[in-house]
């Protein structure tokens, strides 16, 4: 292949830049670069279109598609790449987490992902305060090792769970404590940098950094009447190059210029950090205000009392984190309608609290709450950092972008700004959830501009907005640098000298304009390469109904925002997802990484065969199908919800893979082998034949197979099955071994339907007695839900929808007489109980039975929490495990509650098992599945030996079993278990 390449020359008289260097588009044969690539660095070199596709944005407005992407293991590596490209011509572009805003993170030409590989922290210095890193290195994890020597480093920024250290020095980032630590410029102590040339060079401050540059000295001396009096005017001014440091009186600090240069001027291979002291114990202060602007108005009067951090948010996002999935357990705030949230340093609880105090006199507020560093400030805190997630869409649910989303102002101009911006947007009917940095006088806001069309009218605001904030004497970005939103609105906040400093200082590093082309100097128009106009309106047709986003799937497409979540391990605070990402690393396996293959699939640049394209299976195919995403995003994705809609699309009236006939129809082999489970088992016995069983099915032949019960539940007769006819019950079977559940007696209380599931019936029966036991100890009438009730689930994970509506058609009209008639549905599998609380909503929307029968569906817990019982006593010590689906859909918080009533004490192993259903028994899922595992339950059950394990899911409980020989029960088993001990006593 051939492309035409242009590479933009670098222009300007400026002292230090070379005249005006004339190169035409350069003719280049790529296949040949990507060869020289590969053979050149020690690491992957990819230019497939299911890479391409996933590099095309970051958490941007902007779609720019890539030719090569590298993930450089070493230096060496860089080097050679860059070195390469500047001898072809062809434009690079570093990535970190690729969670810029403003388009800091995409490229034409080749894109180097520094965060695989390049991400050691290689030293920490306790006394020097100091920490030596790569690029790649994510800041929360350089926080947790310099936290064992109480100290961090100083900016935060919300994403600090997957932004790199390189991404906050190319975008200068700050975070809520900025205001105390300064920006990630004024924590730089030294750079290895890389030039657009290749050059390779240490830079810090003084005489010797600024020497090491051929020209800068000449650069700075032409150029001191501009820096001195456009640069550095207030803390937050980050639009442009910060060339302030540069000055003599700021000590020369090249390597503190050269952070916020967003990838344009170099390369960090290594940087040298300072590190600041970790507050003993912040207190807290909350302070309510009439509004957001008036809060604003506070601002100044509170900065003299030095605060660690000065956050300001609106009502709206409030109401908004109180509507989300979490917002139920959200503490109370003090009254208003705005509010500051103020840390304050104290060597000692009492301390922090006092200073706090003191502040409140001088804050003019409505209510005010003060707290002592603890649980109840760390929740309050998290209504902050909830919110700047919930940010992407407006009070109204509409989708949000990013482009204002970083404005500054001098904080004493705060209040004035935020009315007239709030002015601005009323006037062309936008709006916005903001909230932000306001002790800095920094204010994130995503606005619901109308892309689905064109950015015409994002252009129109940001040109008003650039002449607002600039009358302000702000800036048009904060923290995040400019990127490909703000680069051509420049002009607005700073002379033509300065403009041509820009582009003066650019080329002593990267004459050639190679180094990310079209961010800063010579800038793309900023309604250039966005991503949602490009994208074809597609909309549900015979499959998922994509109620949340009115039908249109590339609205819901579109939800994947870029804000890389799913890169983050969470699982120490609760989070599930991506557990193929957590195992693998790669950007490919993350939801952010499937989106975007799906967002290309609409564009068709790159993925051009629809649903059916190879890349969206194999962007797809390491989809556990857990569903976490649609909880732990904030966008609430639902990345399993668009596996199942591809499979269906792509397969309907065609012949399907084996495993979607195998198990995708797995109830019913289960019925059909049910009277037959000990012959299986012995079958099942006989290793090869059990592994050439496997091979047919189209699983993994290291897999094992369950062992099946003597019997099914249902030829127990444990309890009556509910007749059609709602009200009318058939009579139980008297089955051997049945005396200790009828030994409770059984009063007419509260109406419940057990709906046991085809695994719980066929695998285990055991679940669904010890169910039963519990229900009618707990006062319960019990009735079985009568047969052909099936959520059709594995049909679902398979994509085959239509025979997933036909059979959850069916299931309604098993449950739904019998929950007209009062009946609570009680669900014993998480996964199945999570299809009639969500998946059937989407499938029959059109169904009213659907909205019924999904509201009437309870877990276990969730119903004997409901009613007036209490659970017997269990001094259990347990290691559970919650089901994906139970943590995306139902929640787990009501399970840990009646085992904390019971008195149990609880270890959660957070995240997924691995075998996710059908997916870990799937040939070519064996070694994720397997790592998955051994990174979360299993290295918890090693860690934890003397804990009985306790999980829901039918699918955890099997991999359990079957990859480490261990024993696990369902919590009915775990209340059973109580109850025979309580009656013995």
């Amino acid at each position: 292949m051939t492309y035409d390449v242009e590479v933009k020359p670098m222009g300007g008289d400026q002292p230090g830049v070379n005249g005006n260097i004339d190169l035409p588009a350069v003719q280049m044969d790529f296949d040949a670069v990507v060869r020289e690539l590969a053979e050149a660095l020690d690491c992957e070199v990819d230019a497939s279109p299911v890479r391409l596709a996933q590099y095309t944005t970051d958490a941007s407005n902007y779609r720019v598609p890539p030719r090569v992407v590298a993930m450089p293991r070493t230096e060496a590596d860089v080097v050679a790449a860059v070195r390469i490209a500047a001898q072809h011509g062809l434009p690079v572009t570093v990535r970190g987490g690729g969670t810029s805003c403003a388009g800091n993170a995409v490229g034409p030409g080749l894109v180097l992902d520094v965060s695989r590989h390049l991400n050691r922290i290689i030293s920490i210095d306790p006394e020097a305060r100091t920490a030596v890193v790569q690029p790649g290195v994510v800041l929360s994890d350089l926080q947790a090792a310099a936290a064992a020597h109480g100290l961090r480093f100083g900016p935060d920024p919300s994403t600090a769970t997957r932004c790199t250290l390189g991404g906050m020095i190319g975008n200068n980032a700050c975070g809520p404590h900025g205001l105390a630590y300064g920006r990630t410029a004024d924590n730089v102590r030294r750079l290895r940098w890389l030039t657009g040339t290749g050059q390779m060079l240490e830079l810090g401050a003084g005489h010797e950094a600024v020497d090491a540059v051929p020209g800068l000295e000449k650069f700075v001396l032409a150029n001191l009447e501009t820096i001195r009096t456009e640069f550095g005017r207030f803390g937050r001014q980050i639009s442009g190059y910060s060339l302030e440091h540069l000055l003599p009186e700021n000590g020369r600090n090249l390597a503190a210029a050269l952070a916020g240069t967003e990838g344009t001027c170099g390369i960090i291979l290594e940087a040298e950090l300072d590190l600041v002291p970790r507050s003993a114990a912040p207190a807290l202060a909350v302070l309510g205000y009439p509004d957001m602007a008036t809060a604003a108005d506070a601002v100044p009067a509170l900065l003299p009392h030095k605060p660690l951090a000065l956050e300001g948010l609106d009502s709206a996002l409030v109401e908004a984190v109180r509507r989300s999935p979490a917002g139920g357990s959200m503490p109370t705030l003090p009254a208003g309608e705005g509010w500051l949230m103020v840390e304050i340093a104290g060597a000692t609880n009492a301390e922090a609290v006092a200073a706090a105090q003191a502040m409140v006199a001088d804050a003019g507020t409505l209510d005010a709450v003060v707290l002592p560093s603890g649980p109840e400030a760390t929740r309050l805190w998290q209504i902050r950092a909830d919110g700047a997630g919930l940010a992407g869409r407006t009070a109204t649910g509409a989708q949000a972008w990013p482009g204002w989303e970083d404005s500054a102002v001098p904080p004493e101009h705060l209040g004035g700004y935020l009315r007239d911006l709030t002015a601005l947007m009323d006037e062309r009917g936008l709006s916005g959830l903001a909230y932000g940095h306001f002790g800095d006088g920094c204010v994130h806001l995503r606005i619901d501009f109308p892309l689905g069309h064109d950015g015409a009218a994002m252009r129109s605001f940001l040109k008003a907005a650039a002449e607002l904030v600039a009358r302000y004497g702000g800036s048009l970005s904060g923290e995040h640098g400019d990127g490909r939103a703000r680069g051509e609105l420049l002009p607005t906040m700073y002379s033509p000298q300065a403009i041509a400093a820009f582009a003066g200082f650019k080329a002593l590093f990267d004459p050639h304009n190679l180094l990310n082309p079209g961010v800063v100097v010579d800038p793309q128009p900023m309604d250039t390469s966005l991503r949602r106009p490009q994208a074809v309106q597609l909309l549900a047709s015979d499959g998922f109904a994509f109620a949340h986003d009115a039908g249109n799937i590339t609205d819901s497409l579109h939800r994947c925002v870029g804000v890389g979540k799913c890169r983050a391990d969470l699982h120490e605070q609760g989070g599930f997802m991506c557990p193929s990402f957590q195992a693998t690393r790669d950007e490919e396996h993350s939801t952010r990484g499937r989106a975007r293959v799906l967002q290309e699939m609409l564009n068709g640049g790159i993925v051009t065969l629809g649903w059916s394209s190879p890349e969206v299976h194999d962007a797809l195919d390491l989809c556990l199908s857990c569903k976490a995403c649609a909880n732990d995003c904030p966008t609430g994705i639902d990345m399993a919800m668009f596996k199942s809609e591809a499979l269906h699309q792509t397969y309907k009236g065609k012949l399907r893979p084996l495993a979607h006939y195998t198990f995708g129809r797995l109830p019913q082999w289960l019925r059909l082998v049910g009277p037959f489970g000990p012959l299986a088992n012995t079958i099942t016995k006989i290793t090869p034949l059990r592994r050439l069983m496997m091979r047919l099915a189209g699983a993994d032949p290291r897999r094992g197979l369950p062992v099946f019960p003597a019997k099914p539940f249902r030829s127990l007769g444990a309890a009556p099955v509910a007749a059609r006819a709602a009200g009318v019950a058939e009579q139980p079977q008297t089955a051997a071994g049945e005396s200790s559940l009828h030994a409770i007696e059984r009063p007419a209380g509260h109406p419940v339907l057990l709906w046991v599931d085809s695994f719980s019936d066929a695998m285990g029966p055991e679940v669904a007695l010890a169910a039963v036991k519990v229900l009618r100890a707990a006062g319960c009438d019990v009735q079985l839900a009568g047969p052909g009730a099936c959520c059709g689930l594995t049909l679902i994970t398979t994509g085959q929808l239509t025979a997933a509506k036909a059979k959850l058609t069916k299931t309604l009209d098993v449950l739904y007489p019998q929950v007209a008639a009062g009946r609570t549905v009680i669900g014993l599998e998480p996964s199945c109980t999570a299809v009639l609380r969500s998946d059937l909503l989407e499938l029959l929307p059109d169904d009213p039975r659907s909205s019924e029968v999904s509201q009437a569906t309870k877990t276990v817990a969730e119903f004997l929490r409901s009613i007036d019982w209490t659970p017997p006593v269990a001094a259990e010590n347990l290691l559970v495990q919650p089901h994906c689906h139970q943590h995306s859909i139902m929640g787990y918080q009501q399970d840990l509650a009646l085992l904390e009533d019971m008195g149990c004490d609880v270890e959660v192993s957070n995240g997924c098992c691995g075998l996710a259903g059908n997916f870990g028994m799937e040939k070519g899922h064996y070694e994720i599945s397997a790592k998955i595992a051994q990174d979360g339950i299993l290295g918890k059950a090693t860690a934890n030996p003397d804990r009985m394990i306790m999980a829901d899911g039918f699918s955890c409980r099997t991999q359990l079993a079957d990859l480490a020989g261990l024993d696990s029960r369902h919590l009915v088993q775990v209340i059973a278990d109580a109850l025979e001990v309580s009656m013995d006593a």
